[in-house]
């Protein structure tokens, strides 16, 4: 009965082709389409608050947060409570969460303004794969949302064990690289906008006063990373 339901609910949708998407996306049919029209609304495209995906941001990032930390607590049950809160730190944070979104290929449906290319190079994927999860919350509950967190991101994309041995904060790298081949490297603030209620940055890297990279991020540190990340890939850091 239950099949047969989803299947009138995708003949008669009027967003066919959205469904498709999140039904592939998400492993099941979605009961309540507007939670995901909204989490995939980023507010570039709208800037009414009630009409943006940054409401939904912020639950996803909290149960994402908890499930995390469950995952965790049963995977590793002899590991210390320090590493733990390292771990997820590394499976939460901010550049984990995008580099998923871009290969689960969630850039293709989140709506923002494409005429801003920093939108594109910050982490708005990551905080629309957030968003999401708040979505999945609200429309099927915490146990649904825990089988899609698990199955869905973790499993196929996040390797726990190469994460425990790779160090992806890219400032300390690029500073550590500086250092050791007395380079003089500096972060710069290139530019402070206001878009919607918040504030985005873009950060620049110079090295010996010349810039080569530059990021962008809703803080100085996201924005820096950014730019750091570019910086090594520029400067070929192993």
């Amino acid at each position: 009965m239950r099949r047969f339901t989803s299947r009138i609910l995708h003949f008669f949708s009027p967003n066919k082709q959205l469904l498709s998407q999140l039904e592939h996306l998400l492993g099941f049919t979605p009961k309540h389409l507007p939670f995901y029209q909204l989490a995939l609304m980023h507010r570039s495209k709208i800037e009414e608050l009630d009409q943006n995906n940054e409401r939904l941001e912020f639950l996803g990032d909290a149960v994402l947060g908890a499930i995390v930390a469950e995952y965790l607590f049963k995977k590793y049950p002899y590991q210390t409570e320090g590493y733990l809160t390292e771990m997820r730190s590394r499976i939460v944070r901010r550049e984990t969460m995008n580099n998923v979104a871009l290969r689960m290929g969630l850039q293709k449906m989140v709506q923002y303004n494409q005429n801003d290319r920093g939108l594109s190079r910050s982490h708005i994927f990551g905080n629309a794969l957030e968003a999401l999860i708040g979505a999945v919350y609200l429309d099927q509950g915490f146990v649904r949302t825990r089988q899609f967190i698990v199955k869905q991101i973790i499993r196929p994309y996040i390797d726990i064990e190469t994460m425990e041995s790779t160090d992806t904060n890219y400032k300390n790298k690029l500073l550590s690289w500086a250092q050791r081949n007395n380079r003089i490297l500096t972060f710069d603030t290139l530019e402070e906008k206001v878009e919607g209620s918040r504030k985005l940055f873009t950060m620049g890297v110079a090295l010996e006063g010349e810039l080569i990279a530059s990021g962008t991020g809703y803080s100085k540190k996201e924005a820096g990373q950014v730019a750091a990340q570019k910086a090594i890939e520029t400067l070929a850091i192993s």
